[in-house]
């Protein structure tokens, strides 16, 4: 069989693209041609975490979203982008279905891999009779939780490790009333594979019951392969003020590209990390277009009390290196899949703080699996700074936080042992679909 020649599709969000980009990368290293397809500005921000060795056999597929004028191109993508045009880009992204189109006429791709949050490419694709697989950036404990409260409304989910508080259900319930349609739309489609950003290591009882409840194939592409960790110059300030710290002494604090703490909450996080003692790394973003001076929101006097023991920065920070360094002890962390699952790979203990949508059932899921705690809300859903200095003394420098690194190194020393065997298989399965579709008859 010829190079297969994939197009594949994300949603526009960084926390999306990063596990299709990294997915890519594996099918390259497995002899598949890679089309990725996305707006400039999600483009250009992943162009240099490219190697050079993929400058072939991955190329990048611009898609043009129609003009409107509250959204103009530098907001063609949900990083930073302020929560009430979220609505409008997901309609512009739709509306953009014709050049989507004129992009398959002109690729002719062998397969498609899109994502599951835009689920009309699949009627796109259908159309001009290419096969098509969609991905779940998220996990396997997510999907079930949702399928199994859509499918079987009042069934109590079968695993008991997995729930929502009052206040998270409330909320799930609002998100699916706007989104009636959300059961047909996970359960429409022909093709029966949905690969999944997970491990059998760490979600096989989940994985299983995805099938069960889908009827659908569901295949794990393992956790995501870290590429070469670069000194990049301006970093350097930040490792080199992290190499003087104790082993295990440090908590990286990072809520991900597309969540933004409340200025009640960003209080409470920093009485919080003051009243622990602790040394931290705080990455406090804000949406585009509402930046403010740290100094202006944080309680008065902070930066001036913790003095050398924490750095706060109004800036993207080198996760991987931060995660990968000996002095890192701790992760206080929105339970984005993508920051969990970089967590697993590099060993490092969660203190979990979710936030919305899949976050809440991914706290719960690495509690489960004894590699994090969540730092109890009250019954409003609010963090106190209480909850939090407590919580951060038992992971970095109580005895909890021994038994969940030792339990996170574990469960890191599985996932790499099986990665290679999991994409193998998912590759495969691609294979077999083009074999086995009309096209190659």
């Amino acid at each position: 069989m010829a190079t297969l020649r994939v197009l594949m599709f994300p949603w526009l969000a960084y926390g999306h693209i990063s596990p299709f980009l990294n997915i890519a990368k594996q099918l390259a290293d497995r002899g598949f041609l890679i089309y990725l397809c996305s707006t400039l500005i999600n483009l250009e921000s992943i162009i240099k975490k490219i190697p050079e060795k993929y400058s072939e056999s991955i190329r990048f597929v611009e898609l043009h979203l129609p003009e409107l004028p509250e959204l103009p191109p530098h907001y063609h993508t949900t990083n930073g982008l302020p929560p009430h045009l979220n609505h409008t880009l997901h309609k512009a992204l739709k509306m953009s279905k014709p050049n989507f189109s004129k992009i398959l006429q002109n690729l002719k791709p062998d397969l498609v891999i899109y994502d599951i949050l835009q689920p009309w490419a699949e009627h796109v694709v259908n159309e001009q009779n290419i096969p098509a697989v969609k991905i779940l950036t998220s996990g396997a404990a997510l999907f079930s939780y949702f399928f199994n409260f859509l499918k079987n409304p009042g069934v109590e989910f079968p695993f008991p490790a997995i729930y929502l508080p009052k206040v998270e259900q409330v909320k799930m319930r609002e998100m699916f009333e706007k989104e009636p349609n959300e059961e047909d739309r996970l359960a429409e489609g022909n093709m029966q594979i949905m690969l999944m950003c997970t491990s059998r290591t760490i979600e096989a009882k989940y994985l299983d019951y995805c099938t069960e409840l889908s009827n659908w194939k569901v295949v794990p592409v393992g956790p995501p392969f870290q590429d070469p960790i670069t000194n990049d110059v301006d970093d350097m300030e930040l490792i080199d003020w992290l190499g003087t710290k104790d082993e295990n002494s440090t908590v990286f604090v990072c809520f991900g590209s597309e969540y933004f703490l409340s200025r009640e909450d960003m209080e409470e996080v920093a009485f919080g990390l003051e009243l622990s003692n602790v040394n931290f790394i705080w990455v406090a973003r804000f949406p585009k277009g509402e930046e403010q001076n740290l100094e202006d929101v944080l309680p008065k006097g902070f930066l001036e009390r913790i003095g050398e023991r924490g750095r706060v920065l109004d800036k993207f920070a080198p996760q991987p290196r931060i995660l990968n360094h000996p002095s890192t002890g701790g992760f206080i962390s929105h339970c984005g899949w993508n920051s969990v699952m970089e967590s697993l790979d590099f060993g490092v203990p969660i203190i979990a703080m979710p936030m919305h949508n899949d976050q809440p059932i991914n706290a719960k899921l690495i509690v489960e699996l004894g590699v994090a705690m969540e730092i109890v809300r009250d019954d409003d859903g609010n963090i106190h700074r209480g909850e939090i200095t407590e919580t951060l003394k038992d992971v970095i420098t109580g005895e909890t936080g021994e038994i969940l690194r030792g339990k996170v190194r574990d469960i890191s020393k599985n996932l790499k042992s099986i990665r290679e065997e999991e994409m193998n298989a998912a590759a495969e399965e691609l294979i077999q679909l083009c074999r086995n579709s009309n096209k190659y008859k």
